[in-house]
């Protein structure tokens, strides 16, 4: 795609702004950043975008696109017709600092109220192992490089600002996620996961694993089993007559014996493979 194109891009601070029309010259193989860096050199030196590693991998270029939440850095120019504008705004869900750049810090205040990884403390250095299948789960949710689309098209968050307290959004309910599958976290973080950073609120659309640069699977793959053990926990049957007749899983004043979890159940053992979580092929 060689030539011009307009480029319709998002002006000003806070809540108040406009869309400005700019002619740039576009050269083959450019992706919008590149686009949107000429523009800078050229007719908007005062343009805000944010941006870093220009290789899908930092996740700061995220913008939306002829209304689709995308990576600037990722989004050829050759995906648009000749002569098409090509509109670039902000994330809507997140407020505006300035032009194309949005505040995005509630995410990391979220973020820091996570428990972090819990493992037995009898487990020393050395002793992990884990199944190649647990390997495999945790390295495909530790792929998000953060780009946030996910929380920018959620629309428990978008169609509800005051829910942003008590819900995590989609990246970090995979975070839960991720810790609860974890073979050596000892925490129950089911509770957490429905109380704290509101699973409930989520109905599985799947916007958000459709706008994932990194192709994580996270409603199948995270979203959906976190709900599944929550589920188990509040409704299986034999739980609920467990507290009928008082049995209830150890608390922080209960001493727990050694080699049981703070759930009541089996401690991944020290050495040899650990005791599985369920991951998302069962329940």
């Amino acid at each position: 795609m060689n030539g011009e194109t307009t480029l319709r891009v998002w002006r000003g601070e806070g809540g108040e702004g406009r869309l400005v029309d700019y002619t740039v010259a576009v050269e083959e193989g450019e992706v919008v950043l590149d686009v949107l860096h000429r523009l800078q050199a050229t007719a908007a030196p005062d343009l805000a975008v944010r941006w870093n590693c220009k290789a899908g991998k930092c996740g700061s270029c995220s913008v939306e696109i002829n209304g689709r939440p995308r990576l600037a850095c990722m989004t050829r120019m050759n995906l648009f017709a000749p002569g098409e504008t090509v509109t670039v705004t902000p994330m809507r869900t997140f407020p505006v600092i300035r032009d194309l750049v949005c505040d995005v810090s509630a995410n990391y205040r979220k973020a820091r109220e996570i428990p972090s990884f819990t493992p037995d403390p009898a487990t020393r250095p050395g002793e992990f192992r884990m199944s190649q299948a647990d390997v495999q789960r945790q390295q495909e949710f530790r792929k998000c490089i953060e780009c946030f689309l996910c929380n920018n098209v959620c629309h428990v968050i978008r169609d509800h600002e005051d829910n942003t307290a008590h819900f995590s959004g989609p990246r970090y309910l995979m975070r839960v996620a991720e810790l609860e599958m974890h073979p050596y976290d000892t925490a129950d973080r089911r509770k957490i996961a429905q109380e704290e950073f509101g699973l409930g609120y989520c109905n599985i659309t799947k916007c958000c694993t459709e706008v994932c640069p990194e192709n994580i699977q996270i409603t199948d793959n995270a979203l959906i089993p976190l709900k599944e053990r929550v589920a188990d926990r509040r409704y299986d049957p034999l739980v609920w007559l467990g507290r009928r007749i008082g049995l209830r899983p150890a608390s922080q004043d209960t001493p727990i014996p050694p080699g049981v979890r703070q759930d009541g159940r089996a401690a991944a053992p020290r050495t040899g493979e650990p005791r599985r979580k369920p991951g998302p092929d069962t329940t």
